[in-house]
């Protein structure tokens, strides 16, 4: 009972929130690096499936897909979607069903629209609306406003930060920097290279990054756990894809695998722009 208490205190949900933050440090982009490039890369139709593990229960997965161009308030972007779910088993104590919506400029230079939808044991319906004629996010909660906070130009939300990182050259840059919110504070990480290694997932061997985030703007579990830690391997590609997320917090450590990836396709970008 203890066990799954524990894991009830640290759902998928929680899991996830401190991935996204774990993203968040290490993403510096400048718009000249894009423009290095004749796309970013990724593309509309991309997705990425993972199974989360905590200890040798299989709790849940998340899937990450790039959907088709859209226009919001006239602006070519990106729609990125997650959505995360608790396994049967887990659905028993703590059920967990999360959507989250993100919006960011076809440049990947900045956020413009964030939204979280929480369905399970917690209910929760979160929007930030990012103000750059001001510099502010505007949080609400099932339409319950909070007052707008002050950010930093080329701030992104919690989801869309992963996809700007992927932007980078982890072989020249060994630590990066950014500013992200979720609409009720605005803050600035660092993430470090630690070293190239081959890993395999899933029974495929990957060439990748270790990269590790600092974790001591970090809130909620990390910052209980004395020695919590936070490391994430990315495919050492120009696609920096991330295929193991392992954490150990105070209620143990839990291990994310990429089982499943489809490649977008470059046309239907180039077509819609």
């Amino acid at each position: 009972m203890i066990l799954l208490n524990r894991l009830a205190c640290f759902s998928l949900t929680g899991f996830w929130n401190l991935l996204f933050f774990a993203i968040i440090l290490f993403c510096c982009f400048s718009k000249s690096a894009l423009a290095e490039e004749d796309h970013p890369p990724f593309y509309p139709g991309e997705k990425m499936t993972f199974q989360l593990k905590w200890s040798f229960i299989t709790a849940g997965k998340a899937v990450i897909k790039v959907l088709p161009m859209e226009h919001l308030d006239g602006v070519e972007v990106f729609h990125i979607v997650y959505s995360g779910r608790t396994s049967p088993y887990v659905d028993l104590f703590y059920k967990v069903r999360d959507t989250v919506d993100s919006y960011i400029d076809a440049e990947v230079t900045h956020s413009l629209l964030y939204k979280k939808l929480q369905q399970g044991k917690s209910q929760r319906d979160i929007t930030v609306r990012f103000d750059w004629a001001e510099n502010q996010a505007l949080f609400s909660d099932s339409g319950k406003k909070s007052k707008p906070i002050s950010i930093f130009p080329g701030t992104f939300d919690p989801l869309s930060v992963f996809y700007s990182f992927r932007l980078h050259d982890l072989e020249k840059y060994k630590e990066f920097e950014t500013p992200v919110t979720d609409g009720k504070t605005c803050v600035m990480g660092k993430v470090r290279v630690i070293k190239r290694e081959t890993i395999k997932v899933e029974g495929t061997s990957y060439d990748t990054y270790l990269v590790e985030p600092d974790l001591k703007d970090l809130r909620g579990v990390f910052k209980k756990s004395k020695g919590a830690a936070l490391k994430i391997w990315v495919t050492a590609d120009e696609r920096c894809i991330p295929v193991r997320i392992k954490s150990k917090v105070i209620v143990g450590s839990f291990l994310a695998d990429l089982v499943s990836f489809e490649a977008g396709t470059p046309e239907v970008f180039d077509s819609q722009l």
